[in-house]
């Protein structure tokens, strides 16, 4: 039996170009060793990537968007 990853198995649509931006600037911020929610958080706001209302992440908004994108 093979065994090989699809990398989005439970994607129902091609990511909107705000979730592109957005999984590009975690994936700078994971790159440069911040692993840590609250230094997500504060990465995220030091590079101007806010939240999809436009104010500054917070720890709370940080961790609803990533459970309404994960959905």
């Amino acid at each position: 039996m093979s065994q090989y990853l699809v990398i989005h198995q439970t994607r129902t649509a091609d990511p909107t170009p705000y979730e592109t931006r957005l999984a590009r600037a975690i994936e700078q911020v994971f790159g440069a060793g911040v692993h840590h929610l609250e230094g997500i958080v504060k990465e995220l706001n030091v590079s101007g990537m806010h939240g999809p209302d436009g104010l500054p992440w917070t720890a709370d908004s940080f961790t609803a968007e990533m459970r309404r994108i994960g959905g």
